[in-house]
């Protein structure tokens, strides 16, 4: 690889970077090349795009970004894949649906939202993160239920009081 290609790859690797805000290192050394295809496919269905990148090139396109990695430039040692996604989870469901059938995937690390996670012990925490869309979801039903419970409660009590006016008035 010349100069000029390795810069060609620094410079995406560096526009990937700034565009995604979740970003998961993982090893996927010793999957055959059928694991490797479904694993891929898994991706895809899921929204999560993955590639295999080189070590060096990903630690200074890590340096280029304008943002803070902080630990995560220490796990690249070894095979390493990253991958891209909308929603802060997805990767960390998806490689802990694929271990069901196989030990690989391993986690080395994963940036969501400026928070920075290592290791594979991480992996449970990283499941139960929730995206931005259920959180608002959350917030949104929250704040409808005491308003549901208001307008229920009008409702039913202004049904009592014209039960009573009309029964009153046909007396």
């Amino acid at each position: 690889m010349t100069r000029e290609e390795k810069s060609l790859v620094i410079e995406d690797l560096t526009a990937q970077l700034a565009e995604n805000n979740t970003i998961y290192l993982a090893d996927i050394s010793g999957l055959d090349a059928g694991v490797t295809s479904n694993l891929r496919r898994a991706c895809f269905k899921s929204n999560v795009s993955i590639a295999v990148v080189k070590n060096t090139l990903l630690a200074k396109a890590m340096e280029k970004s304008d943002k803070d990695f902080g630990e995560l430039p220490s796990t690249l040692k070894g095979n390493t894949s990253i991958m891209f996604a909308e929603a802060g989870n997805a990767p960390a469901k998806l490689i802990k649906e694929f271990r069901k059938k196989s030990d690989k995937p391993v986690l080395k690390g994963a940036f969501v939202e400026e928070a920075v996670f290592v290791g594979d012990d991480t992996l449970d925490t990283l499941v139960n993160i929730k995206s931005k869309e259920e959180v608002i979801g959350e917030i949104v039903g929250l704040l409808q239920s005491p308003a549901k419970n208001v307008i229920s409660a009008l409702k039913s009590s202004g049904g009592t009081i014209a039960g009573i006016l009309k029964t009153l008035s046909e007396k």
